[in-house]
């Protein structure tokens, strides 16, 4: 509900701020109302956060990010209603053919695999068509996922935006990474980032003994963005794939390494995305150009005490980008 008003706002030439929920939280704590939640208390605690903050992002008209979004999560429901009836046609073919059929099914594979059975019981002629129309299902989902995958791909490339140049990033995930970050100016560093989306590893350090863990906070989906990354590039060889097995032979566990790698990996998106908006910023002859700022009326990314980065991947460069276009 916020998002339209601050959008009809924004339509008719008022300046809207983007106030962070903790912030208004903390007005609320020291407020004379005993922290008392109420529509009321919460615009006066939202105004004063507004009024005694700096540095709050100003909502802007949406653009090509907000449709990238709703894209990308059309894509991401094609992709979990394919796998649903893949698994629903599977455990039919399961009581049809001996054995079943193999993991990777396409429509045409199951087509031509139950055209070979033919059940004479009502049980099986049951199964059978069920399974039929679970392959008619597949298969206009599969047209509408290709559909979709051009759609982004040609978005994607008229924001002007560079990752799909990094390995293990096609159009969904830079489609994601555009549309859920939108603008990467809102971030104040790398660490700011890697905080938001939960690559940043939590300290659990106890005594002499050094170490963290895994933070289960941030955007989830981009953190499914940056693990899809990491493992195209361990299956490659790549500088990720280096990286990876230096941390293994330092000690580091599998699990340890791969939450390094996904940090340094976060690194290199942030690089990637600032560049792209100084590129877009400046324009090709030195002029300010367009810049792809989110409308959404989400947080400002913080990074608290106990979600500070860990301090070997953030202190360390990437010489090149990881890496080049696959």
């Amino acid at each position: 509900m916020g998002r339209h008003v601050a959008q009809r706002l924004v339509a008719d030439g008022e300046i809207v701020l983007d106030v962070p929920a903790k912030l208004s939280a903390r007005a609320r704590l020291f407020d004379t109302g005993q922290g008392r939640k109420t529509d009321p208390a919460d615009a006066h605690c939202v105004a004063v956060a507004a009024l005694r903050a700096s540095g709050l992002r100003q909502v802007t008209v949406e653009d090509t990010t907000v449709a990238l979004k709703l894209l990308v999560d059309r894509r991401d429901a094609l992709g979990h209603a394919r796998t649903d009836a893949v698994s629903r046609l599977h455990h039919l073919l399961l009581e049809l053919v001996p054995g079943g059929a193999k993991t990777s099914l396409s429509a045409p594979q199951a087509r031509a695999l139950l055209n070979t059975v033919r059940p004479r019981d009502i049980v099986g002629r049951t199964r059978r068509q069920l399974a039929s129309e679970l392959i008619t299902e597949i298969a206009v989902i599969d047209k509408k996922i290709k559909a979709a995958n051009v759609q982004l791909t040609e978005l994607v490339a008229s924001t002007g935006s560079t990752l799909q140049q990094l390995n293990g990033i096609g159009p969904s995930g830079a489609a994601r990474l555009l549309g859920d970050i939108g603008d990467i100016d809102r971030f104040a560093s790398r660490d700011h980032l890697a905080s938001w989306n939960g690559t940043a590893p939590i300290d659990a350090s106890s005594g002499d003994q050094h170490r963290h863990r895994l933070s289960r906070a941030g955007n989830r989906r981009i953190n499914r963005v940056l693990h899809i990354m990491a493992i195209v590039q361990l299956r490659n060889d790549t500088e990720g794939r280096a990286y990876y097995r230096r941390k293994l032979a330092a000690g580091k566990t599998s699990m340890e390494a791969m939450r390094s790698l996904k940090r340094r990996l976060s690194n290199v998106v942030y690089q990637q995305m600032v560049k792209d908006a100084r590129r877009m910023r400046t324009g090709p002859g030195g002029q300010a150009g367009a810049t792809l700022q989110s409308g959404a009326a989400g947080s400002i990314p913080t990074a608290s005490t106990s979600e500070k980065p860990h301090p070997g991947p953030a202190a360390t460069h990437s010489r090149t980008p990881l890496l080049a276009a696959s």
